[in-house]
């Protein structure tokens, strides 16, 4: 079943969230995952939050998205991620 992983993202350092958003995309690629969306927050329509950005990323499984969260290579940009910007992830499976 496809498995998304959700990112909510509140900037704390626009150049060090730049930095990290390229290379976490190689760590993604490697595991067979591609970004699906990518949009800044319009609107929260109903509940509290402060994020400002929304990410969605594609993987085939469960299992496979674990694999790149804690593979040596993310987990290498976790500094750096938690430098440029308060992040939530949340990970997702279809019922297809």
């Amino acid at each position: 079943m496809a498995t998304y992983v959700i990112a909510q993202a509140k900037t704390k350092d626009a150049e060090k969230l730049a930095s990290y958003g390229q290379a976490a995309g190689p760590t993604i690629a490697e595991h067979g995952g591609e970004m699906f969306m990518r949009a800044p927050v319009v609107e929260v329509l109903c509940g509290n939050t402060n994020f400002e950005r929304f990410l969605m990323i594609k993987f085939q499984d469960v299992d496979t998205a674990r694999a790149w969260y804690n593979s040596d290579a993310y987990q290498a940009l976790i500094p750096m991620r938690n430098e440029g910007a308060d992040i939530a992830l949340i990970l997702v499976e279809t019922a297809d």
